[in-house]
C-alpha cells in the first residue's frame, strides 16, 4: 500500500507541474498574441487608410485648360519710400517641347528629383513614408518626398508653405493633373516652369543664363549642373558658389551612373569636366538693389523661406532701403571713381549705412557694377581699415579713463620691434589726446594701445561687433587687420547711440498676395557696451576730424563725426562717419589688392563718397544734434592736473625744436593748415557745439535706444579665423 501511494504522490506531483507549465504557456501566448493582434490590426488600419486615400484620389476630376495655364510670378521687393527694387518673373522664358530636350537632361533630372515618375500616379506613398522615417530618425527634414507631378502642382497654384495642410492639397491637384495630361506633358510643363535661380524660368531659361547656349547644346557636365538646380536654386547657383554647384552636380552624375542612365566613364569624364559659365545676363541692370536684395535673399532664408518660395510665391516683401539713398550712393561711387581716374573693373568701391537707432539698412552698394561683379564687398571682403581703426584704441582709453584733453607725446617710438611713423614723418611735441586723433596721429596711437594694452583693445573690438581676426599684436591700432564693411560700420554706430550696439536687418514685413502678413521684423538686437560720456567724448573728437582734420572733404554741414583711413602703400581707403540717425562706410580699393593712386586716401574719394551719399540719407532727419554730455575741448595749454601719456618713456630720442612743432605739418592723408592752428580753429567751434542747449530748447532724445540700467551683457564674439599678415607701417 505504501508503495502505491508513493506513486501515485509521485504522479500527482508530475501532473501539477505539467499543469503549470502549460498555464504559463498561455499567459505567455496570451501577451504575444495581443501584441500580434494590435500589429494586425494596426497594419490593416493603415492599409485601409492608404486604400482610401488611393480610391480618393482616383476619383479626383481633372484640371479644366490646364495646358493653357500660366503661373502667377509676381512675387515683389519694395524699399522702404514703396520703390520696386526687384520683380521676380522671367525675363528668359521660352518654351521647350519635350521632343528638343536632350534625353540625358530627362535622365538626369529623373534621376535627381523623381527615380519612380513613370510609374506612379503623380504621388508616391512609398517615398513619402519612407523620407517620414528618415525625417524621424534624423530629428530634422534630410529627404524630401515630393515628385515632379506634386511639384509641378505647388509651381501652378500653390505656394511653398511648409505646412500639412499645403501637403495634401499638393497631393489632391497632382493626382487631378496626373488624370489631365499625360506624363510626357507634365515632365515638359514642369520642365518649362521650375525656377532655377538667377532669374530663370524653364530649362532653356537656364542654359542661356549659366551657358550662354541652347538646352540641345550643353554638355552632360553642364545639363547635370542644371538638373540640380531645383533643389535649392540660389545655394547652388553656379554664379554665386561654384563649388556648392559642382558638389551638387557630382551627386547628380552619381545618381545617373548607380540607375545605369550612363556608364563609368561618362560619368568620370563629365565630373571633371570644367564649366565655362556666361556673362551675367543684363537682366540684373533692371535690378534697382542688386546686393541689396541678395542680402534680403539671405535674411529671408534664415527666417525660413527659400528662394523658389519668394520668386514663385506671389509676395510683398517690403524692406528697409531707403531708395533714394540707395541711388545716391550709387551714383556717387560711379561718379567720384571716374573722376579720380579710377575707371577699371578692378577699381571698386562698396556703400553700407544703417540706423544706429532701430537697425534699420538704409544703403546697401557692394560694389560699382553687379553685372560684371556679384561679389559682395559689403559683407564678404576683408581689407585692413587703417587709421580709420583708432576710433576702437581711442575708446579702450577712454573706457580706462583717460580725457580728450589729456596730453600725448606726438615723437618717434619704439616697441619691440615695431616702429611706427607718422605720414611724412612729421612730429608735433606734446599735443592734446583729441589732436592726436584729430590729425591721425600714427605714434600717438601706438602710445594709446601701449597704455591700455592690447588685450583691451581687442576687448572693446569684439564687444562692438567686429569679428574678424585681430592679432594679438600692438600694430592693431593702426588697423593692420583686415575687417568687414558691414560689422565695422555697425561698431561705429555705438558712438552714435550712446554705447549700445544695434543689430542691422533688411527685411521689414512679408506678405501674401492676399495681404496676409506672414511676417513682420521684431525689435532688433540691442545690447549697451560703451558708457555713454565714451561715447560722447569720442564723438566730440571725431567732429574735429571731419571740421579741421583729415575728413574734412566729407563735411555735410551737418552735425556729424567720422575718421579716414588708408592703408600702406595705398591698397585701402576708408571713411566710416555717423549722424545721430545714419551710421554710414564707405570703402575704396582694388579687388586683388594692388596700390591705388597715391592721391586717393581716406580723405579724398572715400570721404566724398559719404558725403554725396549722406546729403541725401539725412534729408529726412534734418540738423539732428547729438544728445550728448557737454564735453569741453581744451587747446594746448590745458594746465599742469591733466595726464601726459608717452613723458616716462625713456628712448634715447632727442625732442623735437620749437621750430620743427611751428613748421607747418603734413596731416594724415591731407593737410592745409599747422596741427596749432587747427586745434586753435576747433576748439571754438567744437565747444561751441557741445555746449549743452538750453532746457526750453533741448531737442528730443533720439539716440539713446534702451535706458543705462537696463543694459544688456555684451554678446560673446565669435571665433576668429588665422589673421592676415601685417604691413610694417600703416597711415
Amino acid at each position: 500500500m505504501s508503495k502505491y501511494y508513493v506513486n501515485r504522490n509521485s504522479r500527482a506531483r508530475e501532473m501539477a507541474k505539467a499543469n503549470i507549465s502549460k498555464n504559463s504557456k498561455k499567459k505567455g501566448n496570451g501577451f504575444l498574441s495581443t501584441i500580434k493582434f494590435v500589429f494586425i490590426m494596426g497594419c490593416a488600419c493603415l492599409l485601409a487608410g492608404v486604400a482610401s486615400l488611393e480610391l480618393y484620389l482616383s476619383s479626383l476630376p481633372p484640371i479644366n485648360n490646364l495646358e493653357q495655364f500660366k503661373p502667377n510670378i509676381v512675387t515683389k521687393i519694395y524699399s522702404s519710400d514703396d520703390e520696386i527694387i526687384k520683380t521676380f518673373t522671367a525675363y528668359t522664358y521660352e518654351k521647350i517641347e519635350l521632343k528638343d530636350i536632350p534625353d540625358n537632361f530627362k535622365k538626369a533630372l529623373i534621376a535627381t528629383e523623381d527615380k519612380n515618375f513613370y510609374r506612379h500616379h503623380g504621388y508616391d506613398l512609398t517615398g513619402l513614408a519612407r523620407s517620414m522615417v528618415q525625417n524621424v530618425l534624423a530629428g530634422r527634414v534630410v529627404q524630401g518626398a515630393s515628385t515632379i507631378t506634386q511639384q509641378l502642382a505647388r509651381v501652378l497654384f500653390l505656394n511653398n508653405e511648409r505646412t500639412f495642410d499645403r501637403k495634401l492639397k499638393e497631393l489632391f491637384i497632382a493626382a487631378r493633373i496626373e488624370k489631365t495630361i499625360s506624363k510626357d506633358q507634365i515632365l515638359e510643363m514642369y520642365m518649362n516652369n521650375v525656377y532655377l535661380g538667377a532669374g530663370a524660368y524653364g530649362v532653356e531659361a537656364a542654359a542661356q543664363i549659366y551657358f550662354d547656349k541652347h538646352l540641345k547644346d550643353c554638355n552632360l557636365s553642364e545639363l547635370a549642373l542644371i538638373a540640380g538646380l531645383p533643389q535649392a536654386p540660389s545655394v547652388y547657383n553656379p554664379f554665386n558658389n561654384m563649388d556648392l554647384a559642382l558638389q551638387r552636380r557630382n551627386q547628380v552624375l552619381m545618381r545617373m551612373y548607380k540607375m545605369r542612365y550612363i556608364t563609368k566613364d561618362e560619368y568620370e569624364s563629365a565630373k571633371e569636366q570644367t564649366l565655362h559659365l556666361a556673362k551675367v545676363p543684363q537682366f540684373y541692370t533692371t535690378n534697382k538693389a542688386p546686393y541689396f536684395c541678395d542680402y534680403v535673399l539671405k535674411e529671408l532664408e534664415s527666417l525660413g523661406f527659400d528662394e523658389a518660395e519668394i520668386s514663385q510665391g506671389g509676395y510683398k516683401v517690403v524692406t528697409t532701403l531707403n531708395y533714394k539713398a540707395q541711388k545716391a550712393a550709387d551714383e556717387a561711387i560711379r561718379k567720384n571713381l571716374i573722376n579720380w581716374g579710377l575707371r577699371g573693373d578692378n577699381n571698386q568701391a562698396a556703400v553700407f549705412a544703417y540706423s544706429p537707432i532701430d537697425g534699420k539698412i538704409l544703403v546697401y552698394s557692394g560694389g560699382k557694377d553687379y553685372t560684371k561683379s556679384q561679389y559682395d564687398r559689403v559683407t564678404q571682403a576683408v581689407r585692413p581699415p587703417g587709421s580709420a581703426f583708432k576710433p576702437i584704441v581711442y575708446a579702450a582709453a577712454m573706457e580706462k579713463g583717460i580725457s580728450p584733453n589729456d596730453m600725448i607725446e606726438d615723437r618717434p617710438i619704439t616697441i619691440g620691434q615695431w616702429s611706427p611713423h607718422n605720414y611724412g614723418n612729421k612730429y608735433r611735441g606734446k599735443i592734446p589726446v583729441y589732436t592726436a586723433l584729430m590729425v591721425s596721429s600714427n605714434v600717438c596711437a601706438a602710445r594709446l594701445i601701449k597704455e591700455v594694452g592690447i588685450r583691451s583693445v581687442i576687448q572693446v573690438a569684439r564687444v562692438l561687433g567686429i569679428e574678424t581676426p585681430l592679432e594679438y599684436d600692438y600694430t592693431i591700432a593702426l588697423g593692420s587687420n583686415g575687417v568687414k564693411l558691414f560689422e565695422f560700420t555697425r561698431a561705429y554706430g555705438a558712438f552714435a547711440n550712446g554705447g549700445y550696439v544695434v543689430q542691422p536687418y533688411s527685411v521689414e514685413r512679408v506678405e501674401t498676395s492676399r495681404g496676409k502678413v506672414v511676417y513682420r521684423a521684431p525689435k532688433t538686437k540691442v545690447s549697451h557696451q560703451l558708457s555713454v560720456n565714451t561715447a560722447a567724448e569720442m564723438t566730440a573728437m571725431m567732429r574735429t576730424v571731419i571740421t579741421n582734420g583729415t575728413g574734412r572733404a566729407a563735411n555735410i554741414g551737418k552735425p556729424a563725426a567720422g575718421k579716414t583711413g588708408t592703408t600702406d602703400d595705398n591698397k585701402d581707403a576708408y571713411f566710416v562717419g555717423y549722424t545721430p540717425d545714419i551710421a554710414a562706410g564707405v570703402w575704396v580699393g582694388n579687388d586683388d589688392n594692388t596700390v591705388m593712386n597715391k592721391a586717393v586716401q581716406g580723405g579724398t574719394v572715400p570721404a566724398l563718397i559719404w558725403k554725396d551719399m549722406m546729403k541725401v540719407a539725412t534729408e529726412p532727419y534734418g540738423k539732428t544734434e547729438f544728445n550728448y554730455p557737454e564735453i569741453q575741448l581744451m587747446p594746448f595749454a590745458a594746465g599742469s592736473n591733466v595726464k601726459i601719456i608717452g613723458e616716462e618713456e625713456k628712448e634715447g630720442q632727442e625732442q623735437q625744436t620749437p621750430q620743427q612743432i611751428q613748421q607747418p605739418q603734413t596731416l594724415d592723408e591731407q593737410s592745409a593748415q599747422t596741427a596749432q592752428e587747427a586745434v586753435q580753429n576747433v576748439v571754438k567751434t567744437i565747444n561751441a557745439d557741445n555746449k549743452k542747449p538750453e532746457p526750453a530748447k533741448q531737442p528730443k532724445q533720439q539716440n539713446l535706444l534702451v535706458p543705462p540700467s537696463t543694459q544688456a551683457p555684451p554678446s560673446k564674439p565669435a571665433a576668429a579665423p588665422i589673421p592676415m599678415a601685417v604691413p610694417s607701417t600703416l597711415q
